[in-house]
């Protein structure tokens, strides 16, 4: 099973979530794909801090990624939010 496959552990998904950058790219990226360019421009930060937020989502696979030439488009892997967040109410609160 590739890694971006594997069961979320639910700290490293709360720690990849917590951040309010993070947060703002996914929210971004939900539904649509988005290129770090057009990320950059709507984040207003700079370009390598948004590929440092990538990166801890793209490795917490939260993130779908795809290359076109020399772009990279970016977005929200939403089936594996939902899986994640299962993850946390089952260890977290579990049924009796």
């Amino acid at each position: 099973m590739p890694d971006s496959q594997k069961e979320p552990a639910p700290v490293e998904f709360a720690k990849a979530i917590a951040d309010n950058t993070r947060q703002k790219i996914m929210k971004f990226c939900c539904c649509n794909w988005r290129s770090v360019t057009d990320i950059v421009a709507h984040m207003r930060v700079t370009q390598p801090t948004v590929s440092h937020h990538l990166a801890i989502l793209r490795d917490a696979g939260l993130v779908d990624v795809r290359h076109e030439g020399k772009q990279t488009f970016y977005r929200l892997d939403r089936k594996r939010i939902v899986n994640c967040c299962g993850v946390l109410e089952h260890t977290f609160a579990p049924d009796e």
